[in-house]
């Protein structure tokens, strides 16, 4: 019988290796196990794993890229060393794998394998938004990217406003970080003004922002400059 490797979900900092003590002592030290690892991107995840002191030089560990680039085809080439009995870290520039993130897909690989996925907790941007928030955190959905197009996002919010007054369900999006701005313009022009209008920006660093108001107040307040900061957006109609 096949021993099969463990795929181990790894949380890293939203911040930067700065902000590496938002990370639970349990997740580096199994971190500090490991010397193959699936990352969004290579560079990124170079320098978190430094900051981590690994005991095995960086360039002696072995990475593979996982992002938005990545087939079908190419996902058994990154499960293979699982199939061999070595364990693997999956490592997202989301703050935890699978949540938002391409790595969904080789979870999903790993489970169809019988590969073991074990996920260890850390700093989601998804989540710490939704704790945040003040909307409902009973029943809420996170929708991903909402459409580029003027008219097509206007429409999706207003489907998205709808759903939330008939479902009482707060809905959560993200953007592009250099289009924030623009999001942030269409939502307080095409909701209604008693609708919640959540921003977490910048979660876990020292620039953090964190506001609940309605669409209508916003409106009256000082435009938040949003532009290239990681942001997450959540509504509920009331």
């Amino acid at each position: 019988m096949a021993i099969f490797g463990t795929l181990i979900l790894l949380p890293t900092t939203l911040g930067g290796e700065r902000f590496v003590d938002v990370i639970p002592e349990f997740v580096i030290e199994q971190t500090r196990c490991l010397t193959h690892f699936v990352v969004e991107d290579v560079r990124t995840a170079r320098r978190y794993l430094s900051s981590l002191k690994m005991p095995v030089p960086i360039d002696e560990l072995h990475f593979e890229e996982l992002n938005e680039h990545t087939s079908f085809q190419e996902l058994p080439k990154l499960i293979s060393p699982l199939l061999r009995g070595v364990s693997v870290g999956l490592i997202s520039e989301a703050g935890v794998p699978a949540m938002a993130d391409p790595g969904a897909n080789l979870v999903a690989l790993a489970h169809a394998k019988g590969v073991r996925v074990i996920p260890y907790t850390g700093p989601s941007s998804i989540i710490l938004a939704l704790m945040a928030s003040g909307l409902n955190g009973q029943n809420f959905a996170f929708v991903g990217y909402l459409p580029i197009k003027p008219n097509d996002r206007a429409r999706r919010m207003k489907q998205l406003e709808q759903r939330s007054k008939d479902e009482q369900q707060a809905q959560f999006f993200i953007e592009a970080p250099y289009r924030n701005n623009k999001l942030f313009e269409a939502l307080i022009t095409t909701l209604n003004p008693q609708t919640l209008l959540h921003i977490s920006a910048d979660l876990t660093m020292a620039t953090e922002m964190i506001c609940t108001r309605t669409v209508g107040e916003w409106r009256k307040t000082k435009m938040p400059d949003l532009h290239k900061r990681p942001s997450i957006f959540g509504i509920q109609s009331l």
